[in-house]
């Protein structure tokens, strides 16, 4: 199985609320601004970016039976390495003195 390093996030303090230009929309119409074209700009850019970012998530091709699978093998791993590990915990194989 390959281990896939999870991309790094250019902007990963940034907001991806959609919420905050809606309501610059609905402000701009109430008041019949003439702003609302430049504001629905803003809310197409912002979902072209979300659609981007989603296309670019690591395991968007599998399929769920295949996430849930490799999920399954992966959880599979983790429990006999935890085992191994409990195992030559016990094996005290070397005496090495505690510091003091």
């Amino acid at each position: 199985m390959m281990a896939v390093a999870p991309p790094k996030l250019e902007k990963e303090t940034e907001d991806s609320s959609l919420l905050p230009l809606v309501h610059d929309i609905i402000k701009c119409l109430d008041k019949d601004n003439q702003d609302v074209h430049a504001e629905l700009a803003k809310l197409k850019a912002k979902i072209q970016e979300a659609r981007e970012q989603i296309s670019n998530m690591p395991g968007i091709d599998s399929s769920p039976l295949e996430q849930q699978q490799q999920l399954t093998t992966l959880r599979e791993q983790v429990r006999t390495k935890n085992q191994l590990l409990q195992k030559y915990k016990g094996l005290c194989m070397f005496d090495v003195p505690k510091p003091s």
